[in-house]
């Protein structure tokens, strides 16, 4: 909202300033949690050991090999970020072109509608993944794209394409609340969840840069319906590796693996 109303006021340049400004109040943020605070045997997934010590030192990094689930979705996630990532910056692109000088205003207005809806999700995720499951909520999450992306090509109206980022909320919140607890249930007991969420980060920045090249050559050679159409094409073969690989990760459910576990490795 406040990109929106400093874009409209003074200039587009004039939004730039507000990325040190927010930077600066996020680090302040950061840095008044207390260090004691911190337990780092349970934020890196050594709390919860199966009874184990909590001194246990971490499993060696094969682990985030043998882990086949963390693999599916690190790949899923990969292609899904590949449709994701340039999907607001061609709807930006395309309103501007539709509705010269009032871009700012619409791409801010997108960005609102999407966040109001992902708060909302976030909680219901939250509360109802222990109960609906995850895999469940992950293929909600990942059909969302691919029917938003089929739904910017229907119109031009500022209203209808505002409007589809109701969906765009939807996926946010549902896999910003359900992946840190997806990889908390695939890597509990081995030490390395953090290391799990960098790859899973390295792999969605990487996907995610590629297709914005990638969608930047298609808008030119094709249009902006074309291009949705393909990034949601992409999106579609997420959703279906999810289905047909992703196990149901809940507590008390057994994670598959590709080789033998850590704690056999250890016996032997």
């Amino acid at each position: 909202m406040l990109a929106g109303v400093v874009g409209w006021g003074f200039s587009q340049r004039a939004i730039f300033y507000l990325v040190p400004l927010f930077a600066g109040l996020t680090s302040l943020a950061v840095l008044s949690i207390p260090a004691h605070s911190i337990d780092h045997d349970r934020a890196r997934g050594l709390g919860e050991n199966g009874g184990m010590a909590d001194h246990q030192k971490p499993a060696g990094w094969q682990v985030l090999f043998e882990r086949r689930p963390l693999l599916v979705l690190a790949a899923a996630n990969a292609m899904f970020h590949f449709a994701n990532a340039p999907m607001l910056l061609l709807l930006g692109q395309k309103l501007a072109l539709s509705h010269p000088g009032q871009e700012t205003a619409f791409v801010s207005a997108s960005i609102i509608t999407a966040q109001l809806v992902t708060i909302p999700i976030a909680l219901l995720v939250g509360w109802k993944a222990n109960i609906w499951g995850r895999k469940c909520l992950l293929l909600v999450g990942f059909a969302a794209l691919p029917i938003r992306g089929l739904l910017y090509t229907i119109s031009d109206n500022a209203v209808w394409l505002v409007s589809v980022q109701i969906l765009d909320g939807v996926a946010a919140g549902t896999l910003d609340a359900l992946i840190p607890l997806v990889l908390a249930d695939i890597m509990r007991g081995t030490g390395r969840y953090n290391a799990a969420r960098g790859v899973l980060g390295t792999v969605q920045g990487v996907s995610g840069s590629l297709s914005m090249t990638v969608a930047g050559f298609l808008v030119i050679a094709t249009g902006y319906s074309a291009t949705f159409l393909a990034v949601s094409t992409v999106a579609v073969g997420a959703w279906l590796l999810l289905l047909w690989a992703m196990p149901e990760t809940g507590k008390n459910v057994s994670i598959p693996k590709l080789s033998r576990s850590v704690s056999s490795a250890k016996k032997m």
